[in-house]
């Protein structure tokens, strides 16, 4: 799943910048389609977080775009590969996690830092300390920490590709807190961290125990 999941998002994006015409509609129906397969091959253990992620994410789209401003889609709507979208990453996050080395988690955040504090320094993206506290607060909280660290690289990966293409841009003033913000932002990661967080918290009041996709897949579950 983890080839499909990748493939999804690489080709998905540029086919929904380059073709005009029904290339969003086509992305759409093909992140669905990939999300629903995820799902079939999910066990009911693991079927709980999918589910508070693609809820959590839809909402998080809907303030952040729409509510906030802070970023804007190139049809000025929440393309509904979005959502679905979200879900996938955090399950290709949680398969390259499950394979990260011991403490190198705290690695990923040292090698951060001095980055965020040189673009802040700047002026460059003075929203960056602030989604960098955000990451480590997720990180403090949730013994999820090796998830986190590879969402603020693997999600800052994608906000790359795709504000290069051109699918979506955030703008320069951060409305109502008045910082600057690159495009784009470089701990973006820590939003997709806070969904994360949520996901985790809300599968384990659920009753469910976290799940990592692993080489070895537990007795009588399937493959991830």
């Amino acid at each position: 799943m983890g080839i499909l999941i990748a493939a999804t998002i690489v080709v998905g994006l540029l086919v929904d910048q380059r073709w005009a015409a029904h290339g969003q509609l086509a992305v759409n129906i093909a992140a669905w389609l990939v999300l629903g397969l995820l799902w079939i091959r999910s066990d009911a253990a693991r079927r709980p977080f999918l589910f508070a992620c693609l809820l959590f994410a839809t909402a998080g789209e809907v303030f952040l775009s729409l509510v906030w401003g802070l970023y804007t889609y190139r049809l000025d709507n929440i393309p509904l590969f979005v959502p679905p979208g979200h879900v996938l990453l955090f399950c290709l996050g949680m398969q390259i996690a499950d394979r990260l080395p011991a403490k190198a988690e705290w690695w990923i955040a040292a090698a951060c830092a001095p980055v965020i504090v040189f673009f802040a320094w700047t002026g460059r993206d003075t929203l960056g300390p602030l989604l960098f506290a955000m990451f480590l607060l997720c990180m403090v909280l949730s013994p999820s920490r090796r998830l986190y660290a590879v969402m603020f690289v693997l999600s800052l990966a994608m906000e790359l590709y795709g504000t290069w293409l051109g699918n979506w841009a955030w703008h320069r003033d951060v409305p109502v807190l008045g910082l600057k913000a690159d495009n784009p932002p470089v701990a973006a990661g820590a939003f997709y961290c806070v969904l994360d967080l949520l996901v985790m918290m809300t599968g384990n009041k659920w009753g469910q125990t976290p799940f990592l996709f692993s080489r070895r897949p537990a007795p009588g579950s399937r493959p991830g």
